[in-house]
């Protein structure tokens, strides 16, 4: 660890994206968790543009010089409102920046959440979402990703708990748990309760917060054992936070900038990233943000989601 120191066919697919959430679904950060300085560091500046990856752009785009970019923001280190007001900072906000660099375009951001970050991109206002999006079969079947990062579920205790390496929700049987309201977090861990009685344990115990100043609060107080969230969020904590460290992640799931199905774009931002982990400015972002564990060593169009 560290030292201490997240356009499309109908309506109706609208919906089905907006049900399946953004991996990210955590507590939004509270003034608390963004102080001025936090992630203030430049780490993108120096990338060059490279002439023969704008070539592949879309004509549009290209001949423009401008990447639109509707981005998510909520939570460290996803993307986040400093302290001092300044612009939103993260690692979504510096990857889609530094794609930008490469391709030789210049950065200009929405800042839109939910419905608004998708129909966004159907109405064409943006051409690029960030919402650390995992990538799913059926969010392919209106979306294309250009995956940049994993991601996961996540389990943060207290540095005093005796819980090691979680690696299935069984271990969690008998134990108070905290986790976004209305998560796909809060989704799974209800949807499975019932697997501790089965076993003949004692469920687990949920409990749910919309701040993450409460939500942290809760685990350094006491008043639950776990908190289930998005791996990178909380090993971003983990790293910040004295008291607390990353107990496990369940799963794995590819993480993607979306854009419009067909629209021309994702081949261009995987070769992009491509090109920024070939030089070692991705591998800058990630130990900026304490994520070299969620890195990828190349970027892929619409992986299985299998």
């Amino acid at each position: 660890m560290p030292h201490r120191r997240i356009r499309l066919a109908a309506v109706g697919a609208v919906g089905l994206l907006l049900l399946s959430g953004c991996l990210h679904a955590a507590p939004a950060s509270s003034i608390q968790e963004a102080p001025k300085d936090l992630g203030a560091q430049d780490v993108v500046s120096a990338v060059q543009a490279d002439p023969a990856l704008k070539e592949l752009l879309p004509a549009e785009i290209r001949q423009s010089g401008v990447l639109t970019v509707g981005s998510a923001v909520g939570t460290p280190p996803i993307a986040f409102h400093p302290q001092d007001g300044g612009p939103p900072r993260g690692v979504d906000i510096d990857v889609a920046d530094a794609v930008a660099r490469k391709l030789g375009l210049t950065v200009k951001r929405d800042q839109v959440s939910g419905a608004s970050l998708l129909t966004g991109l159907t109405a064409g206002r943006f051409a690029v979402g960030t919402a650390n999006f995992s990538v799913t079969e059926e969010r392919k079947k209106v979306l294309d990703f250009t995956t940049y990062l994993t991601d996961g579920t996540g389990i943060l205790v207290r540095d005093d708990s005796s819980l090691t390496e979680v690696t299935d929700l069984a271990q969690l049987c008998g134990s108070s748990i905290g986790t976004g309201v209305g998560s796909t977090f809060e989704n799974d861990l209800r949807r499975q309760q019932d697997k501790c009685v089965q076993a003949g344990k004692q469920p687990y115990r949920v409990s749910t917060y919309s701040d993450a100043a409460a939500h942290f609060l809760a685990l350094r107080e006491g008043h639950v054992d776990v908190l289930v969230s998005s791996a990178s969020v909380l090993r971003y904590a983990a790293a910040q936070q004295p008291g607390l460290r990353l107990a496990g992640q369940l799963d794995r799931r590819d993480v993607g900038l979306a854009t419009n199905k067909g629209a021309g774009l994702a081949e261009p931002l995987r070769a992009a990233i491509d090109a920024l982990v070939a030089e070692g400015a991705y591998q800058k972002i990630l130990a900026k943000w304490h994520l070299e564990e969620a890195g990828i060593q190349r970027s892929a169009v619409n992986p299985s989601a299998a």
